[in-house]
């Protein structure tokens, strides 16, 4: 089990004061508020099936070889992120989400960077990741953390960019 200690992190700009922490059951609301925002956002919606892991997030990413944080200012979640076990090597950065007023300035990259630390932490070697092709920002900030476009392909009625980023030691 890893555990997650609070974290006060102050990147780009003053009024940034983001704390992260391991999700709770009691967040679930706001998570799954935040990721249907997400998806609105970029033209997606409501999926029963692809969002069940939202309703069993201890089981799927904390109790499973991975976990999933929230960024939190003034009591409220303004970001969140998971990692999934694909294998015993490899994990997948799921659900990075950011509400839209807090987005652009660091708390997407904060919380990605936090991921790829407890990847390591979590023993994985690889990271793999996708995102929607008409998301461009979240492909430069994928690009900018280090993660190299693997191929393109579709799930569902989505167009994917997938990616892929190699882990050492350091976390980098």
């Amino acid at each position: 089990m890893v555990f997650i200690r609070y974290v006060s992190v102050k990147p780009k700009t003053s009024e940034f004061n983001m704390l992260i922490r391991r999700y709770q059951a009691e967040d679930n609301k706001e998570v799954k508020d935040l990721h249907y925002a997400g998806l609105a956002q970029f033209g997606a919606s409501k999926d029963p099936y692809h969002d069940s892991d939202l309703d069993d997030i201890e089981g799927i990413y904390i109790n499973n070889t991975g976990d999933f944080l929230v960024g939190t200012e003034e009591n409220e979640i303004v970001a969140m992120g998971a990692i999934k076990k694909v294998t015993a090597s490899r994990g997948e950065i799921k659900r990075i989400r950011v509400r839209r007023e807090y987005q652009r300035r660091g708390y997407g990259q904060t919380i990605l960077s936090r991921l790829v630390e407890l990847a390591v932490e979590l023993g994985y070697t690889e990271l793999c990741l996708d995102s929607t092709d008409n998301n461009a920002a979240a492909q430069g900030l994928f690009e900018k953390c280090g993660f190299n476009e693997t191929h393109r392909g579709k799930i569902g009625i989505y167009d994917l960019v997938f990616y892929r980023k190699k882990l050492n030691e350091g976390g980098k």
